[in-house]
């Protein structure tokens, strides 16, 4: 382990639908502080169930209120009492309070470049200029590009990415997808770009965190955070609705924010059919994808690093709207041999799902595949940061003329 002496890293995830970005800043946090004595790692998170996660030591987080995404794609306050516009004033002053007082070296925005609602602009103002090294990290896929491009226009992103960050990560390897591919980029901005590649998952080992409620062999069905996810989960009980002779153990995490009336009808459903064992939620998720025979699931960000990381069997059902990321993340993966995939007008019919269903035991693993450099991730990162506090001078970006928010501490 290398010491870095009294170094400071925040990282900002905004977290309004599912678990994905809390969860990837998490690991990445993890990796920071198992490499490096002497580092601090605080994340700011507006996941309403972070409080349900371990973390290492030197690893801490800062709760902003949480808001919730409509199915239309805007955002509303969770209490009946407390305005949208109130609870993003509430954030944006805890964001910024939190990087004046914690004083970061290095500061990592976690896929939105500004923030939901442009929320991070006034500490990404507070920072310009300043010593923190200001890094914008990636998924591997962000969307497609015509409606990424369209996305990042309403806000100027591109020309405040190339204004704020001293760093693009791209959490992927450069052979497997562009995420600013199609975007009219900079060649300035490309110079920052960085692919770091997938990020490696590793189990615990410790003891007590053994699973009790999992079936010796399984086929794990998850959706993450849960709250798109019931399409899939009834394809899967229709498909063996279908085919009764089908009894391989199934799995199925429903993830903690599924609708109450869907997670009850799927369990009534499942209670009426053999081998199959419904968990609400379960914060160890690298516990079930290690132990699991295979894997259907639908190509979220997490759950693939995971799939590749354990050398899992993969059925991908990627959901289409309101982003594709999924859809180009399983079909690319399909292509390169690493998974299985169904669009989910295919997974619809009973029959087709439960024929992929019945051979998925039997397919190929991934590592079959599998670039030996792919799941570097997390020690490309490392390498980076300790370059980047080693580093004599900044890399030089534009000074602005700083207007900050005026502050409290709430």
């Amino acid at each position: 382990m290398k010491r870095l002496d009294d170094v400071r890293i925040l990282m900002y995830s905004h977290d309004t639908f599912g678990l994905g970005h809390f969860r990837r800043c998490r690991v990445i946090a993890h990796a920071i502080v198992e490499q490096f004595k002497g580092v601090s790692v605080v994340i700011i998170s507006g996941s309403q169930i972070a409080g349900a996660f371990d973390f290492r030591a030197r690893v801490d987080f800062v709760k902003i209120p949480s808001v919730i995404k409509l199915y239309n794609g805007e955002y509303d306050s969770i209490s009946d009492h407390i305005s949208i516009d109130e609870i993003l004033m509430m954030r944006k002053q805890i964001i910024q309070r939190t990087a004046e007082v914690f004083k970061p070296d290095i500061f990592i925005t976690d896929k939105e470049p500004l923030g939901l609602r442009g929320e991070l602009e006034p500490t990404l103002q507070m920072l310009a200029g300043g010593d923190t090294k200001v890094i914008l990290g990636l998924r591997d896929v962000m969307d497609s590009p015509s409606a990424l491009q369209k996305e990042w226009e309403k806000g100027d992103i591109l020309n405040k990415i190339n204004r704020y960050y001293d760093r693009i990560w791209v959490y992927g390897p450069e052979n497997f997808w562009n995420p600013l591919g199609g975007l009219d980029v900079e060649e300035e901005l490309f110079d920052r770009l960085i692919y770091t590649g997938f990020l490696l998952r590793e189990p615990t080992t410790t003891p007590h965190l053994e699973l009790h409620h999992s079936p010796e062999e399984f086929i794990l069905v998850t959706t993450g955070g849960g709250g798109d996810g019931s399409p899939l989960m009834e394809q899967v009980l229709a498909a063996r609705e279908l085919d009764i002779s089908n009894d391989f153990p199934l799995l199925m995490v429903l993830g903690p924010f599924m609708k109450t009336e869907n997670r009850e009808r799927i369990r009534l459903r499942a209670s009426a059919l053999p081998n199959i064992t419904v968990v609400d939620f379960e914060a160890r998720m690298e516990l079930l994808l290690n132990k699991a025979t295979a894997v259907v699931g639908m190509c979220g960000y997490n759950t693939f690093c995971e799939v590749l990381s354990f050398d899992k069997k993969a059925l991908f059902v990627p959901r289409t709207k309101p982003r594709k990321e999924q859809y180009i993340r399983a079909s690319r993966a399909r292509e390169l041999g690493l998974c299985e995939m169904l669009t989910p007008e295919e997974a619809s019919i009973p029959k087709v799902l439960a024929e992929m269903l019945n051979g998925l035991p039997g397919i190929k693993p991934p590592s079959i595949a599998l670039e030996q450099t792919y799941l570097d991730g997390l020690g490309n990162i490392c390498i980076d940061i300790e370059n980047l506090i080693n580093a004599k001078a900044p890399h030089p970006r534009p000074r602005l003329e700083t207007h900050f928010v005026e502050s409290t501490v709430i």
